[in-house]
């Protein structure tokens, strides 16, 4: 009696025939790639939402030195100023990270110049300099090489660093080719990963450096003296070409009907030149209020400028004390702006004495002269003023300003450079520096 086969049995003795199993098989060659197309998306899909480079390099080294079975990863980036590759990152070589080797060197020079992945299979064997050179690093690190592999971080055709890895964690701890090409592979998307959070830090930081930047304006604005009521003799004003300035004054009220000013101008611009700033604003302040004599201000002022100033940088200063009931007014310029003094017949004149700027002659004595100061007006100011260009590039000049005096000359200290200011802006002239007048109004 025949027994009936069912169409699955059929099925099943058909596979048998032709496959030998039931159960199908898998290529090896096929399931690794499988795992490498895994891991590199999977790597592409963390790494694109980190920011952190700290957090980008670590988790791309875990990422590699699991896949390739290496025993130690490190990751050095080309530092362009020093010419160096500086390992930043290091997984099993902690004592790696800051470490600094010339760009030209082994074989991550080789790697870095050929923009390709490179295998030292066996550093005793292999390509005698590149083996002598990492024996000269184990001496330094007490660390053995065998295997190396090394892949350039490119991004763009811009090589940015490498990644380099060491010993493959078999009996052998050779490396072998398919795993070069892996790392060549996986150092794509890791090349990519940390250019954008080289970015994000790059940006990261400016932004820190912006802010900085603005509370260093902000205390330099402290720094000033506020404009008082119509009765007090002295007025300022200072409007920053950028957010800080290398410009600054004070006033002071120093008894007796005395009163003391300063104005300056720091060569330079940045924030080199506004930190200068505040070490002769401060030390003007302080020096100010029990020396009275403008010279010996100066003096002081510029011995201690000419010992610590950079090089190049200088200060020019002009320092007064207007007496109100003498109707006196005490002056020294150190290479400032000629002060210009308004008098009441509607005349122009200029304080012309002056000696070099602080910070370039050390020892040097300042003479100060002593003028007769009744119904008129003194105007200190900064080159920023004269030398604001109109649309065909003429500088605003002595001249012009001296008419914008005229126009005002009626109104309160403070109001009067308010309108000053003011008007030269809406003229269209543009402001290239520091813009500062301060007024001295001899009753």
């Amino acid at each position: 009696m025949l027994c009936k086969i069912t169409k699955k049995e059929i099925n099943c003795q058909y596979n048998i025939m032709f496959f030998g199993s039931k159960k199908p098989v898998i290529n090896k060659e096929e399931d690794t790639s499988t795992k490498d197309l895994a891991l590199i998306t999977q790597m592409n899909n963390e790494l694109a939402g980190s920011l952190d480079l700290k957090e980008t390099l670590q988790n791309s080294l875990e990422a590699i030195i699991k896949r390739i079975n290496a025993q130690a990863a490190n990751v050095f980036l080309i530092e362009d100023k020093k010419q160096v590759f500086q390992c930043i990152a290091s997984k099993y070589q902690a004592y790696l990270e800051d470490f600094e080797i010339p760009i030209t060197q082994g074989v991550m020079g080789k790697a870095a110049l050929s923009k390709k992945c490179i295998r030292v299979g066996d550093v005793r064997k292999d390509v005698r300099e590149i083996a002598e050179f990492y024996f000269d690093l184990d001496n330094k690190t007490n660390f053995t090489t065998y295997s190396v592999l090394c892949s350039p971080l490119l991004v763009s055709g811009e090589c940015i660093g490498v990644i380099h890895c060491l010993n493959k964690k078999t009996n052998s701890k050779l490396f072998e080719e398919n795993d070069r090409k892996l790392l060549e592979t996986l150092s794509g998307p890791a090349a990519l990963a940390i250019k954008n959070a080289k970015t994000a830090k790059e940006l990261i930081d400016k932004n820190r450096m912006q802010k900085e930047i603005e509370i260093v304006g902000d205390i330099q604005k402290t720094l000033l003296s506020q404009n008082k009521d119509e009765a007090f003799p002295i007025a300022g004003i200072n409007i920053p070409a950028k957010v800080v300035s290398g410009d600054f004054y004070n006033f002071s009220d120093l008894g007796d009907g005395k009163f003391g000013f300063g104005v300056a101008d720091v060569s330079g611009k940045g924030i080199k030149s506004s930190l200068l700033m505040s070490k002769a604003s401060s030390l003007y302040r302080c020096l100010s209020k029990t020396i009275f004599s403008a010279a010996e201000l100066l003096k002081i002022l510029n011995d201690e400028i000419c010992e610590t100033a950079s090089r190049g940088m200088f200060v020019t200063m002009v320092v007064g004390i207007y007496d109100s009931i003498k109707k006196e007014l005490l002056l020294s310029n150190a290479g400032h702006e000629p002060p210009l003094i308004f008098s009441n017949k509607e005349n122009f004149s200029n304080f012309e004495d002056a000696g070099p700027p602080l910070g370039i002659a050390p020892k040097f004595k300042f003479t100060e002269k002593l003028i007769s100061f009744k119904e008129s007006s003194m105007y200190i100011f900064t080159d920023g003023i004269t030398e604001m260009k109109d649309t065909s590039g003429t500088m605003l000049g002595q001249e012009g300003f001296q008419n914008f005096i005229k126009k005002y000359q009626s109104l309160p200290g403070s109001q009067r450079l308010s309108k000053i200011i003011s008007d030269l802006i809406k003229s269209g002239r543009v402001q290239r520096d520091d813009l500062t007048i301060v007024a001295v109004d001899g009753n």
